[in-house]
């Protein structure tokens, strides 16, 4: 066949070519995370995800991913100190977020507080390993306060600042509230944050790694991972979920709730996952946290109602909850907004983002795929009055 493109046939388009969507292209290698779908598991820097839950702080594993390894009390002190010291934003930040429109969503607030960061960081114009260590520890520690302060400013509030004695899961409710939240609150909060803080080549992880491989800076690449976490079919399906129990209202009426938005072929929040083929295991431990919040604060409604969804979507879709599901119930019960369950999620996932930059510039090489050109051939230019 001649490969002269005036003369090739162009390809007959498919509703969906092989590896749409990247699916299944192995795109780096990573020592960061391993995911196994089938059996469902979430290993961190060759740690469990339930030993991690259960044994280590945020902090604890905030470390582990930039630095390959757990800190030892010496080392946990030091990364303390630093996130304390970076914690209270600048104050042309705090100008730039009362300036916004209340109406502003927390994703899009959060991703110009970002990028305007870069223009008074120290470390703004290094990728050195050094520089990019500092930046991660000054962005895991300012994206709470960010969260917190642009919420408190569109209720008509001043910002909290921050309380340095506090852990970032501690000080981000402390901010959020102007109030210390109960020891059990700030554990289970603890506990979301590093269920969230990586996974894997992500959209939003993706998104920072080809960023970060044009040898832009760690701000650049960050910026860019917050712009694809805010898109609906990755970062936002948590709020989606409790709008959707809000919208069913009780126990005894989200079966059918579901079951109707099923015969119509509508899509259901908080289920299936791209690579998880069976139970997400972060859900599983959301599941307890949401159901033990419930208990303390006297109303389980929200769990019961999420339990019940659970087999009708297995019979009828073959599909299991996601990270996405309990978090829902959970962030409700703490009293968190339904529009900052998403920001909550990068203020744990910058962590892994970071890692991932860091990863990028210790070995780069830009990031370049190609595509399967399905577009016509041998078209001619038509002089404009002619067209």
């Amino acid at each position: 066949m001649s490969s002269n493109p005036a003369t090739t046939a162009a390809p007959t388009p498919s509703t969906k070519p092989p590896g749409a969507g990247l699916e299944g292209i192995v795109a780096t290698q990573s020592g960061i995370c391993f995911i196994d779908g089938q059996a469902g598991k979430l290993i961190y820097r060759g740690y469990e995800i339930g030993d991690l839950v259960e044994h280590c702080t945020f902090e604890e594993v905030a470390y582990l991913l930039w630095e390959g390894e757990l800190p030892n009390r010496e080392a946990l002190e030091k990364l303390k100190r630093d996130l304390a010291d970076s914690a209270e934003l600048p104050e042309y930040i705090v100008r730039i977020l009362k300036t916004l429109p209340r109406k502003t969503q927390p994703m899009d607030a959060l991703r110009t507080a970002v990028s305007a960061l870069a223009a008074d960081d120290a470390d703004a114009m290094s990728n050195e390993p050094d520089a990019n260590r500092r930046k991660a520890r000054r962005l895991a520690a300012q994206f709470p306060a960010i969260v917190t302060a642009f919420h408190r400013i569109r209720e008509g509030l001043d910002p909290v600042p921050p309380d340095a004695s506090l852990s970032v899961a501690g000080n981000f409710l402390y901010m959020l509230n102007g109030k210390r939240a109960h020891e059990t609150v700030v554990r289970v909060m603890d506990a979301a944050l590093v269920l969230h803080a990586e996974h894997g080549m992500n959209a939003s992880t993706f998104a920072a790694r080809v960023t970060a491989a044009t040898l832009a800076d760690m701000h650049s690449a960050i910026t860019a991972a917050v712009a694809a976490l805010k898109g609906p079919l990755h970062g936002g399906a948590n709020q989606d979920v409790m709008e959707l129990l809000l919208s069913c209202g009780t126990v005894d009426a989200v079966e059918k709730c579901v079951r109707d938005m099923l015969a119509r072929r509508e899509k259901v929040p908080g289920f299936g996952h791209r690579v998880y083929k069976t139970y997400d295991p972060r859900a599983h431990f959301l599941s307890k946290m949401s159901k033990q919040l419930g208990e303390a604060a006297g109303n389980t409604t929200w769990y019961e109602m999420s339990e019940r969804l659970i087999p009708i979507m297995k019979q009828e879709k073959n599909l299991n909850p996601n990270v996405d599901f309990f978090s829902a119930s959970t962030y409700y019960t703490m009293g968190i907004p339904l529009d900052l369950f998403t920001p909550i999620f990068a203020v744990a996932r910058v962590t892994g983002w970071t890692a991932h930059v860091m990863e990028q510039h210790k070995n780069n090489r830009i990031i370049r795929p190609t595509d399967d050109y399905i577009g016509p051939f041998g078209k001619r230019v038509v002089p404009i009055d002619q067209r």
